[in-house]
């Protein structure tokens, strides 16, 4: 979602305002400073800009691996007892 810097900002602004203080860290305020002065606009529209476009942003849901087990799940008995020697004997079974 687009808001230019008078037309969109007027409609969405409508209403009663709160005046807040937020705290910015004194570079990314200097940086904000010149980039409303290049889009001709001021710090408050490009905050209100940023936080109407962070709400519309849906947070990713967390993201689950897939099941990919193979056959019914679990170690199989003769796994379970044997003795790691034994263990590393089975992983390693073939190979050379």
């Amino acid at each position: 979602m687009a808001f230019d810097c008078y037309g969109d900002l007027v409609r969405y602004s409508m209403g009663t305002h709160m005046k807040t203080t937020v705290e910015i860290a004194d570079p990314l305020f200097a940086e904000a400073k010149a980039e409303a002065r290049r889009r001709g606009t001021t710090v408050r529209a490009l905050i209100e800009d940023g936080l109407r476009r962070v709400i519309a942003d849906p947070l990713p849901t967390r993201y689950v691996l897939p099941d990919l087990s193979y056959g019914t799940g679990g170690p199989t008995d003769t796994w379970l007892r044997a003795t790691w020697e034994e263990k590393l004997e089975m992983i390693y079974e073939g190979r050379t």
